[in-house]
């Protein structure tokens, strides 16, 4: 399940950031031996991240203005429940339907599977899908791949969903965005939705661990099943999860900076010659 959030107090998110941070060390260390620079077009690409966290953050706490970010927090919801659903199919088990709510979440009813892979498999999946697209909005051509990638995924889930018109609404029109960004200036906004849609997945991953797991201890959340099921609490499964979904996060926005150094007018030749468009 991923009820909607509620306001995080900064010191958690502080804490977490800090563990997080000193997870990545190694990696960051490894790359700053390699040289690693930040040119122009990367430093706008990090300005935009910073940008769309605040925005997120903003909007997600404000009274009927945060209305505004439902048809992207429906999104993330099919990740999680997505990464419910292909785990299941890939231990043995088989789905049986999904149906998403932007108040109360996303359900995912299936039989059989390793609940050990399934249970954790929704928060830490929709972080490791956000933290890819993070990696792939440093690139049009990365940003195209992973928009083909996101349909693919779009049509599993519209398939186990065919039922749920609010989930087939909302896929649709998640696919119109990205098919309609392939044509605006050879697929350039491609890039900056797809960055916007995987910085809403990293921080709704964090955000909705933290309310469910930590603050109000919802009894009936993934890591609540988990902890009856393995031993643990539910508390201490959501930091282990909190931790790992931002170190997928940092380590994202590391590898885009080591991937992609190329300038926008390389990346927009690039993107007229892989399936161009206009």
């Amino acid at each position: 399940m991923a009820p909607t959030p509620a306001s995080i107090p900064r010191a958690i998110f502080v804490e977490y950031a800090k563990r997080a941070v000193v997870a990545a060390g190694p990696e960051m260390a490894r790359l700053s031996a390699r040289g690693l620079s930040v040119n122009h077009t990367q430093g706008i690409t990090l300005g935009i991240i910073v940008l769309y966290i605040a925005v997120i953050a903003l909007l997600w706490n404000i009274p009927y203005v945060k209305y505004l970010l439902w048809p992207f927090k429906m999104l993330v919801i099919a990740f999680h429940e997505f990464g419910h659903a292909i785990t299941a199919c890939c231990t043995g088990g088989r789905v049986k339907s999904i149906s998403l709510d932007p108040r109360e979440g996303g359900v995912t009813h299936m039989v059989g599977g390793i609940s050990a892979v399934t249970l954790p498999a929704g928060y830490l999946g929709s972080s490791l899908i956000g933290a890819l697209l993070i990696f792939c909005g440093f690139n049009i051509v990365a940003s195209k791949i992973a928009s083909i990638a996101l349909g693919v995924c779009f049509l599993l889930t519209l398939w186990w969903a065919r039922k749920d018109w609010l989930t087939i609404i909302t896929i649709l029109m998640a696919v119109g965005l990205l098919v309609g960004c392939w044509f605006i200036k050879h697929a350039e906004p491609l890039k900056y939705v797809v960055l916007f849609i995987g910085v809403m997945s990293s921080l709704y991953s964090v955000w909705d661990i933290c309310d469910d797991l930590i603050l109000r201890k919802v009894n009936e959340s993934d890591a609540s099943v988990f902890a009856q099921r393995y031993g643990g609490s539910s508390q201490c499964w959501g930091v282990i999860w909190s931790i790992v979904s931002l170190v997928f996060m940092i380590g994202g926005i590391i590898a885009g900076l080591a991937a992609f150094p190329e300038s926008a007018s390389q990346q927009e030749d690039d993107s007229k010659k892989f399936i161009p468009t206009r």
